[in-house]
């Protein structure tokens, strides 16, 4: 949820040469060692080395291995471990289907709830170019959810979905209510926006969450990757004007990832997931078989709502839970990892604003790997640290490349992001 030059083809091609090489000569000798092989796949030739090394060294078979202090690696999921953001594809999802169990007054209450009163920040204006404020989009958003609610067979009404979803009223509600999701995170940060975002669990039960995000994520990974403009019709314009929004449409897998948890956890290193999704949410994409990631639930630390004693989700935060983002993640992985382990991770993967804290705040943490999305701001500063280290043997930071276009990745650092032709390695 959400926010060094190019390598001529000569040079990364010797560069892969040398790499196959030189892991052909490796694999002879872990195998006889014993030590379980990480797939090249895709991997960018450089962090496929730098972290097959961390595995060698500190794994069962490595001589920096020690079982009373058996280590660990801890993963982002959102744009990391999968391709886009399981969070927004649901609220995408929810919204397209009306999952809501919320009454009018329920509906109305939450869409505030805890967001500062006022005017967005200065890119969130209407088509006539005028501010809009938090009071204009959620009277116009409430309006429309009492509509929807009256009309909609599966809360008050007896309109099929499909009647409800070719109305204006739908149009108005879907570009609205995720106009309103980018406001929030854009103009007061995510320690607002992402609690503000699943609240509207409330009152569906944890196994009817999770039914819903499995929903998503199979339509997601069928679904093409498109980027789709909404805008609400002039005939709901409403106090807040008409607004456009756009989405991002469509998840993937990312098999390398998939199979490096499984290597980590052959070779005697633990796996967690540390993600600003709701904790719910992610376990679901990350324990289910059929997606390939095949995480113990326990390993999944993200958001939390709390919920009532028959497990149904209420719209609020979790007392005393960090807020997993930034800061809230080594605030964490602290509390549940590093307090009970003594030690903190040997491996960090991240890709956003969101990661920097954890990818840099353990001393024991060998290796930090991100996923390039061509971002600036913090962790643009280690992604030009990784740029700067690019083929050293102990970099503290790699970074791995991926086509937008098709959502995996390649073996290279550089990204092709979606609509564009020519690869970057920094934003």
């Amino acid at each position: 949820m959400q926010r060094r030059g190019f390598m001529t083809s000569l040079a990364a091609g010797t560069a892969l040469a040398v790499f196959g090489q030189q892991a052909t000569a490796s694999q002879h000798h872990h195998k006889h060692r014993g030590q379980v092989m990480l797939d090249t796949g895709k991997w960018a030739p450089n962090t496929h080395r730098r972290v097959a090394q961390v595995i060698e060294q500190f794994g069962q078979s490595g001589k920096r291995y020690r079982a009373d202090k058996r280590p660990y690696v801890v993963f982002d999921w959102d744009n990391t471990s999968i391709m886009h953001d399981t969070e927004e594809a649901l609220l995408m999802y929810q919204i397209n289907h009306l999952a809501f169990r919320l009454t009018p007054a329920e509906f109305a209450a939450i869409v505030k709830q805890g967001v500062p009163a006022g005017n967005f920040s200065a890119d969130y204006k209407n088509t006539d170019g005028q501010l809009v404020s938090l009071d204009s989009i959620s009277s116009d958003l409430i309006d429309d959810y009492s509509e929807i609610h009256q009309r909609y067979k599966g809360m008050a009404g007896s309109q099929s979905l499909e009647e409800v979803q070719d109305s204006d009223v739908f149009a108005d509600f879907r570009a609205k209510l995720y106009f309103m999701y980018e406001a929030i995170n854009d103009t007061h940060g995510p320690n607002i926006g992402y609690p503000w975002v699943i609240y509207f669990f409330a009152n569906m039960a944890v196994k009817e969450v999770a039914t819903l995000a499995e929903a998503s994520n199979d339509n997601g990974l069928g679904d093409a990757i498109r980027k789709v403009k909404y805008t609400s019709p002039a005939s709901r314009s409403g106090k807040a004007g008409i607004v456009n929004t756009a989405h991002t449409h469509g998840l993937r897998l990312t098999p390398e990832i998939a199979n490096l948890m499984h290597v980590l956890q052959a070779n005697g290193i633990d796996v967690y997931v540390s993600t600003a999704s709701l904790e719910d949410v992610v376990r679901v994409f990350a324990t289910l078989p059929k997606y390939g990631y095949g995480l113990d639930p326990k390993q999944i630390l993200g958001l939390r709502l709390e919920t009532t004693a028959d497990g149904v989700f209420k719209n609020a935060y979790k007392a005393g839970w960090p807020l997993n983002w930034g800061p809230g993640k080594t605030e964490l992985i602290k509390r549940e990892l590093v307090t009970k382990k003594g030690y903190g991770p040997l491996m960090v993967f991240g890709d956003s604003d969101g990661d920097y804290d954890m990818l840099r705040d353990f001393p024991d943490t060998q290796l930090g790997v991100i996923v390039n999305r061509l971002k600036k701001g913090k962790i643009g500063t280690l992604c030009s640290q990784a740029a700067e280290s690019l083929g050293k043997p102990n970099a503290r930071y790699v970074m791995q490349g991926r086509d937008e276009r098709t959502g995996q990745w390649i073996p290279e650092e550089m990204t092709l992001k979606l609509g564009k032709t020519e690869k970057k390695l920094l934003g």
